[in-house]
């Protein structure tokens, strides 16, 4: 089976959103959640959590599948709306993208 990510090459999507009070950062492909207080700081939490996943995965010569998870349907559903373009309330929703994976920690050598 082919894999969009592995642990040299690959893209996974974040959002970085808002309920109640809370902000919420998700990677999708990794299952990955984390909370703040404010946008920065979910986001900021996501991204180094990120990196410590990848860094894990990459010491321990993990497969594939791993960095290739069936995500959560919500996520999904509000990744499809954010690109469709269609109307989320702005205070809703800080920022949304790609993350490069061989640019998120020390590439193995």
């Amino acid at each position: 089976m082919k894999y969009k990510n592995t642990l040299q090459k690959g893209n996974v999507r974040f959002i970085i959103f808002r309920e109640g009070n809370t902000w919420y950062g998700v990677c999708l492909e990794f299952n990955i959640v984390e909370t703040g207080d404010t946008s920065r700081e979910a986001m900021l939490l996501l991204f180094e959590a990120v990196e410590g996943y990848l860094e894990s995965a990459r010491k321990i010569k993990a497969r594939p599948h791993i960095l290739n998870q069936k995500s959560y349907r919500e996520y999904e559903e509000m990744w499809s709306t954010l690109e469709e373009r269609k109307k989320i309330r702005a205070k809703e929703v800080f920022t949304f993208g790609n993350l490069n994976i061989s640019k998120c920690a020390l590439a193995p050598a």
